[in-house]
């Protein structure tokens, strides 16, 4: 089950496709974070999700916003997708220990071995204020990510 609106979001470190450091705390009193989790790069609706975040970054990434995009692929698999589809955002590794980061906030399907569909929009503060989980053929709708950090 998914971590609910008012918790504090767990921290989390873990590498991003060019091998640096994303720690969630970092970003503690600076910006808010959308965390998306998503099944695997190169597939069908996870690369439509990311490409149309990628064709609106200026609303999810800029001085109030930023954008970390979560899935279970290995960091060498993510810097290849975002190499192919010019995704300039960072793709961040849960690959190991494999889905801990995705456990922690109730998204990781265990017979898939995958983390769902699943977004987070965290405070400045680092409480989650809007989330939405879909299952993994469901896409998510940007408009609505748009609205909540609006709500902010």
């Amino acid at each position: 089950m998914a971590i609910e609106v008012g918790t504090k979001a767990p921290d989390f470190e873990l590498k991003d496709n060019h091998g640096r450091t994303v720690k969630l705390s970092d970003f503690r009193g600076e910006k808010n974070v959308v965390l998306l989790f998503y099944p695997f790069a190169f597939t069908g609706v996870c690369t439509g999700e990311l490409c149309a975040l990628r064709d609106e970054l200026p609303k999810f990434e800029n001085d109030d916003t930023q954008l970390l995009a979560v899935s279970n692929d290995s960091i060498h698999t993510l810097r290849v997708f975002a190499e192919q589809e010019g995704l300039e955002y960072p793709l961040v590794s849960d690959f190991w220990p494999h889905g801990e980061t995705s456990r922690a906030y109730g998204v990781f399907d265990e017979e898939k071995g995958c983390a769902v569909r699943g977004t987070f929009i965290i405070d400045k503060e680092g409480v989650v204020r809007w989330t939405v989980v879909n299952g993994l053929p469901d896409a998510r709708d940007l408009n609505d990510y748009i609205k909540a950090l609006d709500a902010l």
